[in-house]
C-alpha cells in the first residue's frame, strides 16, 4: 500500500526522505547520485539554504530542460500568404508522458509535444497563426487560447468544434492579437484536472514595433503537481522541476536587462507570487502595455495572470528569486540569480 505525501512533510527531509514515506514500489526507483555541490550551494548551506533534493531529475527521458525552456521560444513554420500576411504554423499533439519532477519521483503527465509547460508560441501581432492540433491522448483535450479570436477557434466544449476526441485532429487558427503575453491551456472538464495535470504554456505577441532590446529575455511558467491526486499540490516550481534553478542559477551580468515573461498556471491554489531578492522590477501586467504599471520587488498573480518583469542588478553575487508564500518556497518554488562581474 502506498502512503500519501503530506504537503509539508517534504519540507522536514530530503527527496528522498520522501521515498521512504511512499514504500517500495516508488522507491525501488533508481535515484541518481548527487553530484559534488559547486560553490554557490556550498555557501548556502547550513541556515541559509533552502530545502531541496537529493540527486537530479533524468531531463533526457523527460525531454525537457527548465532551463532550456527559459529561452526556447517556437517562431512556428513561417511562410507568407497572398495577402502578404505572415503565416506562423505549428503541430501540436496532445499524449500521456510519464514524467520526472523530482529524482526519483514520476507524474502520470498529459502534455503538449510531450513537455510541461507546451512550447512557447511567438509571434507578432497581426500574424496568422495556425494550430494543427492532434489527440494522442486517451482523453479528449482542446487548446484554447487566451487573446482575440472567432468563437469556433476557442476551444471550448460546445463552441464550434467542441473537444477533439482521441485519435482526432483539428486545426485553429486566427490573427495574433492584442500584443502582450498570454497562454494556452486544455479546457476540457474537469478543468482543473487536465490543467493539473500538464497541458499548458506560454503565447507571446509581440508588438509590431517591438519592444525595447534586452540583454537576456527569459520565460517562467510558475506551476505545481499533485503527485498523490488529493486536489493539493505536493510540490511546486517553475518550468516543471521543484528547485531546479537553485540548483542551476541563471547566469547574468551585472549591468545586463532581463526581461522575465512570468505566467502563473497553478491550479489548487488561489494565489502565486514572485519575489526578487535585492533589486526591484519594472511590471506590465500582461504586457499589453509599453510603459511599466509598478515599480516593486514582488507581484501576485491568480491562475492565468501574467505579466513581464524588467530589471538589471548592480552588484555582483548570488541572489534568490521565489514565492513569497513560504510553503511554496520550501516545497520547491525557489531559485537564484548568480550575478557576475
Amino acid at each position: 500500500m502506498v502512503a500519501k505525501i503530506s504537503r509539508r512533510g517534504f519540507i522536514k527531509g530530503s527527496a528522498l526522505g520522501l521515498l521512504g514515506a511512499l514504500g517500495g514500489a516508488t522507491a525501488s526507483r533508481a535515484v541518481r547520485a548527487a553530484p559534488a555541490a559547486p560553490p554557490h550551494q556550498m555557501a548556502m548551506s547550513g541556515h541559509d539554504a533552502m530545502p531541496g533534493t537529493v540527486g537530479e531529475v533524468d531531463h533526457e527521458k523527460n525531454g525537457f530542460n527548465p532551463s532550456n525552456i527559459l529561452t526556447d521560444f517556437d517562431y512556428g513554420d513561417v511562410s507568407t500568404l497572398e495577402n502578404g500576411q505572415t503565416l506562423r504554423e505549428y503541430n501540436f499533439a496532445a499524449f500521456n508522458k510519464n514524467i520526472e519532477v523530482a529524482p526519483g519521483i514520476e507524474y502520470p503527465a498529459w502534455t503538449f509535444n510531450g513537455r510541461v509547460p507546451g512550447p512557447t508560441i511567438r509571434c507578432t501581432e497581426g500574424d496568422r497563426v495556425r494550430i494543427n492540433f492532434s489527440n494522442g491522448s486517451t482523453h479528449a483535450h482542446t487548446v484554447h487560447f487566451h487573446g482575440i479570436h472567432p468563437a469556433e477557434m476557442d476551444g471550448v466544449p460546445g463552441t464550434g468544434p467542441g473537444v477533439i476526441e482521441p485519435g482526432e485532429t483539428f486545426t485553429y487558427e486566427f490573427d495574433a492579437e492584442p500584443f502582450g503575453l498570454h497562454l494556452y491551456h486544455c479546457h476540457a472538464f474537469p478543468l482543473a484536472r487536465h490543467i493539473a495535470k500538464g497541458l499548458y504554456g506560454a503565447f507571446i505577441i509581440d508588438p509590431k514595433e517591438g519592444r525595447p532590446p534586452v540583454d537576456h529575455e527569459f520565460v517562467m511558467v510558475m506551476n505545481g503537481f499533485d503527485v498523490d491526486f488529493d486536489d493539493a499540490n505536493d510540490f511546486y516550481a517553475v518550468n516543471t522541476v521543484p528547485f531546479h534553478f537553485q540548483n542551476h542559477p541563471i547566469r547574468i551580468r551585472v549591468g545586463e536587462k532581463v526581461r522575465i515573461y512570468l505566467v502563473n498556471i497553478l491550479e489548487y491554489d488561489l494565489i502565486n507570487s514572485f519575489h526578487l531578492h535585492a533589486n526591484f522590477f519594472q511590471y506590465y501586467p500582461t504586457g499589453t502595455s509599453l510603459e511599466p504599471a509598478e515599480y516593486t520587488d514582488i507581484i501576485m498573480q491568480t491562475q492565468a495572470q501574467r505579466g513581464i518583469l524588467e530589471f538589471s542588478y548592480k552588484f555582483p553575487g548570488l541572489y534568490m528569486f521565489h514565492a513569497h508564500n513560504t510553503e511554496f518556497a520550501e516545497l520547491g518554488w525557489t531559485g537564484n540569480f548568480e550575478v557576475l562581474e
